[in-house]
Parts: C-alpha cells; structure tokens; sequence
C-alpha cells in the first residue's frame, strides 16, 4: 500500500522499525500463535517475538493471517515506538466487542 502526497508522489510504505514490536504487544490476538495456542491478550508480548523485536515465525506457515495483514504505514506507526504503540492500542480499544 502506498499513498500519494500533495504533490502526486507515491511514496512506498515504510518498512518495520528496528526495535519496535508494537504491532506484536499492542494488539490482541485470538488466532492460535505458536506457543500461544488461544492467542494473546492486549498489551502482551507475542512469544514469537525475539530479543530484538522481530517475529520468529514471520512468513511461516503457523504465522496467524491477521498478523500478515498488518502492514507497516505512517498512520499506525508514527514517527517512534511510543506512538506505534499508542496508536495501535487507541485501536484495539476502539475495536473490542
């Protein structure tokens, strides 16, 4: 997905920020994760996160579908880790049943 600034340009998603994880915390899961079989709650680190915040699963097969679906863009990241995870957790509180 890309947008398109005032001037016509596209501009290409931005890629995951080094160090971040916040779409791996911030949100929950209710798909089955690997090694979190009901999912993940809110605010709670997935286990397939590693020591550097990158997902260990990442394009495997047992990678639930909604964290593939989750792309990287300026809205839900921001310009720091602290926004990514405000704005992802302002989200999911709006999208809770």
């Amino acid at each position: 997905m890309s947008s398109t600034h005032a001037a016509g340009a596209v501009v290409p998603p931005p890629d995951c920020r080094p160090g971040c994880g916040a779409c791996c915390i911030a949100p929950s899961i209710s798909s089955a994760i690997p090694g979190m079989e009901g999912g993940k709650p809110a605010g709670v680190a997935c286990v397939q996160l590693d020591a550097e915040l990158r997902c260990r699963i990442f394009g495997q097969p047992g990678r639930p579908g909604c964290c593939g679906g989750l792309q990287p863009s300026q809205e839900m990241c921001g310009a720091s880790r602290e926004q990514a995870m405000s704005w992802l957790a302002t989200l999911e509180a709006a999208t809770r049943p």
